[in-house]
């Protein structure tokens, strides 16, 4: 009786460190998906900045007009 009764601890342990396990690999996961979210989303904040920076330093005077380059028809201050 008394071996039954450790068999049946050792099934019962290994079927709690099983579900610890299983457990602690899902927050494994979890906790690296959010860090490449973190890095990807800094990522994508520093490029934009770094892009907004590079085209305020790269402006030509035309730049400041609103309609600055874009061709217009013909039909344009006629009063049609």
């Amino acid at each position: 009786m008394c071996s039954r009764k450790k068999d049946t601890s050792s099934v019962v342990e290994s079927l709690f460190s099983e579900s610890s396990n299983s457990t602690s690999r899902a927050l494994r996961a979890i906790g690296w998906t959010s860090v490449a979210l973190g890095v990807t989303a800094l990522g994508l904040y520093i490029g934009r900045e770094l892009r907004l920076r590079y085209k305020f330093n790269r402006r030509t005077p035309s730049d400041f007009f609103s309609h600055a380059g874009e061709e217009m028809g013909a039909e344009f201050g006629v009063g049609i």
